[in-house]
């Protein structure tokens, strides 16, 4: 899926949703930090906000969250479905799913530690971010005080739902996510043809829900312009170079994802050389980079993993397909940075028990981004209503999502590469297997 583009209105051509986005991240900053210097505490600016760029705000954010449960659902259990596909014999799917939890969890740790180690989000004035925090919605605050009262035993044996319908209704995620891991696991042992049917019925409410998210992304550029006015008219400077740190700490955390973990597996699980297999891998990180798109970049990544690295054609293209919509290393380490900054911006305290389970939601949450740009919104959303976090601050994060974004997806393709080496040297005996299908029968 390639990054939605604009037509301008005298003919010159598309304009692209980034280039938007960076003209509503620069209206939205330099209109609020007029509006702060030119008129702070005047009721003129007090209404603008209440009653048109914190609305705008607002809205956009439901939409997001309106897209959470079934997104999240739809992919979880089409993902189990497919990497446990009886065409690939389990063996194949079992150890691609190894690889993808354990790199994955690899990479939100590195981006979790960057967080506690840069500590971007620090350094506004004392009580700013808990009269933020006041102003959160109702659902925000409930969910603050539910975790409050939860000891480390609760949080674990509530990770599976007394009843899923609720976990769905009060925005529950690891509680959804547990249910639709069960389903999936179910419905790949019982290929009935009642349960392909209701298979594809998953597959149309994902596709539904990519679509809808395509529609919402468009709405970006005005809610980033919302967003970005309401907290630079409280904040004024501070939050730009926060933004900075923040930049700076995602960007670090992928570098050492890519240049020390990615390397280190190569070597010694692929067996191969890192020098020479990023010389080969250039052209899927380059055409990663440009489109921001793991799904879109999925044909240049089959062709490198093929024909350059080498790795058997059923091993490629299972590992390939299915990685381009599960295994997602940089959107779950961006994930985890950006919860645990935003924390830290607003002044939410989080547990070392409460990062462990933004660890694990990382994990499973990054599945649902599938390859879509923009696609981890919706999740993040939720992370940081789950924890007590403003999701008005997501805006923050929206202004600079274009260079991250690039960044990130660079390294979800090249993880996608990595895991074929890796997997095509534990299968290097086996025999060829039919590919698995990425489409739901």
């Amino acid at each position: 899926m390639t990054e939605p583009t604009l037509a301008l209105p005298d003919g010159r051509g598309p304009m692209a949703l980034h280039t938007k986005m960076l003209i509503g991240f620069v209206v939205g900053v330099v209109g609020g930090i007029a509006a702060k210097y030119l008129f702070d505490g005047s009721e003129l600016l007090a209404g603008l906000i209440t009653y048109v760029t914190q609305p705008i705000g607002q809205v956009f954010l439901r939409l997001l969250f309106m897209l959470v449960v079934p997104l999240v659902f739809s992919a979880l259990v089409l993902g189990v479905v497919e990497i446990g596909d009886p065409r690939a014999l389990g063996r194949i799917g079992l150890r691609t799913l190894v690889f993808v939890m354990a790199v994955t969890g690899i990479a939100v740790t590195i981006g979790l530690v960057a967080v506690n180690v840069i500590e971007p989000g620090r350094g506004l004035p004392p009580g700013l971010g808990e009269s933020l925090i006041a102003e959160g919605t109702q659902r925000t605050t409930a969910m603050m005080d539910k975790a409050a009262t939860l000891s480390g035993m609760d949080l674990l044996i509530n990770i599976v739902p007394d009843n899923p319908i609720r976990a769905a209704a009060s925005n529950d995620l690891i509680g959804v996510m547990f249910f639709a891991l069960m389903v999936g696991i179910a419905a790949t042992v019982m290929r009935t043809p009642g349960v392909n049917a209701f298979l594809g019925t998953v597959q149309g409410i994902y596709d539904i829900s990519l679509k809808l998210i395509d529609w919402i992304i468009r709405l970006a550029p005005y809610a980033v312009a919302a967003l970005l006015f309401t907290l630079t008219a409280r904040l004024g400077l501070d939050v730009l170079a926060q933004l900075a740190r923040f930049v700076f700490t995602v960007i670090v955390a992928l570098a050492v994802h890519m240049f020390v973990v990615f390397p280190l597996l190569v070597k010694f699980f692929g067996r191969r050389s890192p020098w020479d297999f990023f010389k080969r891998a250039e052209p899927a990180m380059l055409t990663a980079f440009s489109t921001s798109s793991s799904s879109a970049t999925l044909p240049t990544t089959l062709k490198v993993a093929e024909e350059s690295l080498l790795v058997p054609r059923h091993i490629a293209r299972f590992v390939c397909t299915l990685g381009a919509t599960a295994n997602m290393n940089g959107t779950a380490l961006f994930e985890g940075v950006t919860v645990l900054f935003l924390a830290q911006f607003f002044g939410v305290d989080l547990s070392l028990g409460q990062q462990v389970m933004i660890l694990f939601l990382c994990i499973f949450g990054a599945i649902g981004a599938a390859g879509v740009p923009g696609g981890s919104l919706p999740v993040i959303a939720t992370f940081l209503a789950m924890f007590g976090i403003p999701p008005e601050g997501i805006g923050i994060i929206l202004g600079v999502d274009r260079l991250l974004d690039m960044c990130r997806t660079t390294v979800n393709v090249t993880g996608d590469l990595v895991g074929c080496v890796v997997i095509g040297h534990a299968e290097r005996d086996a025999p060829a297997l039919a590919p698995a299908s990425a489409e739901v029968a």
